[in-house]
């Protein structure tokens, strides 16, 4: 038997909150898709939420993607979920010192469990061929890797914001 609180079931709040999820995980694919990188599809799909202007949000998190300006080190949609995490932090503390460590502890977090999941935060790891050269990303483009390596990425960053956010 489920209980209900406030007219609501358990199996109906895990429900709209799969939903939530669902939605939220969709936004970052199709912003990746419609020509954001990996950082900016993370902080996008997050900007609203944390009252952040989404033209600023584009533009702080443009030369993250890539791998940090397609130089290929920690992957885009691990650094656009260190600047959401800044910003969920910054909302939730008024002082800076709270800000940086509540901050610091959550990226340590994120980092581990998205490491557990995929092994590495590199993009260079992740993907597996170098797309800075024009050979590399025809690869990458012709092997889908960004679909098969970076949508799953952006599915499992915004996941695991979610839930070090919900505590």
């Amino acid at each position: 038997m489920d209980v209900s609180i406030n007219g609501a079931t358990n199996e109906t709040r895990n429900s709209k909150y799969e939903k939530i999820m669902e939605d939220k995980v969709e936004k970052a694919i199709e912003t990746f898709r419609s020509g954001y990188n990996c950082a900016q599809s993370v902080v996008l799909t997050f900007a609203k939420d944390l009252e952040f202007d989404e033209n600023q949000a584009s533009a702080i998190s443009v030369g993250f993607g890539g791998g940090m300006g397609r130089m290929q080190e920690k992957c885009g949609a691990v650094t656009g979920a260190f600047m959401v995490l800044g910003m969920y932090n910054s909302k939730k503390h008024p002082d800076n010192l709270n800000r940086k460590m509540e901050s610091y502890a959550m990226i340590q977090k994120f980092d581990d469990k998205f490491k557990s999941i995929h092994g590495a935060t590199d993009c260079r790891k992740l993907i597996g061929c170098d797309i800075k050269s024009e050979e590399g990303h025809h690869f990458a483009k012709e092997n889908n890797l960004f679909e098969k390596v970076c949508e799953k990425c952006l599915a499992d960053s915004v996941k695991l914001i979610d839930e070090l956010i919900a505590g």
